[in-house]
Parts: structure tokens; C-alpha cells; sequence
């Protein structure tokens, strides 16, 4: 049964008719597809900004490449291989939604490498990699579209009446900007929430805002918190 086996799987791979060359150029380029998916995930990983990244996105990078790769292959060219692929992508559904649109552009980036892998265009793809990657590092050492300005939430509670012009005061003095988001009172326990904004040397003047507050009378918590969008890399 062994022989048997061996006999068909020996059939099948003769039937390819591949040639030494074509089987280089299949081998070189899911190697290629494969190491640019993995230098996208580290400049993914080192230039992401936030609290956290899933680590199941970056295996995602590295072998999306690949099998892009192996489906240009596989086209080769032809239309009714082409359209089937269309047909049998179009059942797909994917349920884990882009939170990030930056993430969506690295897919793109991977997919595009696995389309210039697929077509055997390696020195075009190194090209295209090499740009794309410093662009994506001069925009993370530059910062470029953060603002200089910082927003935050500021947050106060208490349980008896507070003096409103002091808590006034108090922000402009160490805010660039002030709006009230809501004012809420019950009895005698009330909160009110704020929206400021510093313009520089955020920590220094957090610190002495919540300081101040909280040495009023009438105030019982202040809490400083910044956006998720706002929070340091």
C-alpha cells in the first residue's frame, strides 16, 4: 500500500512539470513574502502608538503575506481561476472589526507585498518596502498630526456647595481651555465634569491643578483623565 502511494504522490508531482527555475521562483518568493511580513510587523510593533497591540495582528501580518502570495501563484494569469477566487472570497465574512484605520493600511502594505511577491516583481517590492517604511518612521519620530495641545477630563465631586468662582479661577490659571460637560446634584453630593485642554508642561501644571483643587473646601475627589487617543505612547 506503501508503494501504491508513493507511486501516486511521484505521478502527481511529475504531472506539475515544473521546471528547476520555476520552483527557485516559487520557493524565493513566499521566503520574500514571509520576511517583509515579518519587518512589517516590527515597524508595526515599535512605531504603535497606545496601551496595547494584539499580538495575534502581528502573526497576522507575517502570513497574510505568504498566502497572497500563493494565490497570485496559483492564479498565474488566468481568468477563470481568477473569478473563482472572487466567487469563493465573496462567502467570507469578517467579524473582527479595523479599530484602528492605521491597521488597515498595514494590511493593505502586506497585501500589496504578497501581490508583488506573486508576480515575481522582488526588486519593485523591496522598493516599494524600503519607502513605505521610512515614511512610516519619519511620521512616527516627527509626531506628525498630534496636537500641541492636550485634552483631558477633569472630574470633581463633593458633598456640600463650592465656591465656583475659586474652581474657575483655579482653571484658567493652568488650563488654555475650559468647557463644562455635564453638572450633575443630588441632595447635597454633586459632580460636575470638565473638559480642559494644556497647551505645555502637562505634568507640572496636572499636578498643581489637582493640588489646588483639591485644598478647596466643599471638595471631596478630583480625578484627571486623559483620552485613550491623548495617552503617551
Amino acid at each position: 500500500m506503501w508503494t501504491k502511494f508513493t507511486s501516486i504522490l511521484a505521478n502527481a508531482f511529475a504531472q506539475t512539470s515544473l521546471s528547476a527555475q520555476e520552483i527557485f521562483n516559487i520557493v524565493f518568493s513566499l521566503g520574500l513574502a514571509i520576511i517583509i511580513g515579518w519587518i512589517i510587523s516590527q515597524v508595526y510593533k515599535r512605531t504603535h502608538r497606545g496601551l496595547n497591540y494584539e499580538i495575534s495582528f502581528l502573526t497576522t501580518l507575517i502570513l497574510l503575506a505568504p498566502i497572497v502570495t500563493a494565490v497570485m501563484i496559483f492564479i498565474q494569469g488566468s481568468l477563470v481561476l481568477s473569478l473563482g477566487l472572487v466567487g469563493s472570497l465573496s462567502i467570507i465574512r469578517f467579524r473582527a472589526p479595523i479599530k484602528d484605520t492605521r491597521d488597515m493600511v498595514f494590511l493593505f502594505w502586506v497585501i500589496t507585498t504578497g501581490l508583488g511577491c506573486g508576480i515575481y516583481n522582488w526588486s519593485l517590492v523591496v522598493i516599494f518596502t524600503l519607502l513605505v517604511m521610512g515614511t512610516v518612521i519619519i511620521l512616527y519620530l516627527t509626531k506628525y498630526g498630534h496636537s500641541r495641545n492636550q485634552d483631558y477630563v477633569l472630574i470633581l465631586s463633593g458633598v456640600s456647595a463650592s465656591s465656583d468662582d475659586e474652581v474657575e479661577r483655579i482653571l484658567k490659571e493652568h488650563t488654555f481651555d475650559v468647557r463644562v460637560r455635564s453638572r450633575e446634584s443630588e441632595n447635597d453630593v454633586w459632580e460636575i465634569i470638565y473638559e480642559v485642554r494644556f497647551r505645555e508642561n502637562v505634568g507640572e501644571e496636572s499636578k498643581q491643578l489637582v493640588q489646588k483643587l483639591q485644598a478647596l473646601s466643599g471638595i471631596q475627589r478630583v480625578s484627571l483623565l486623559a483620552p485613550q487617543l491623548a495617552l503617551p505612547a
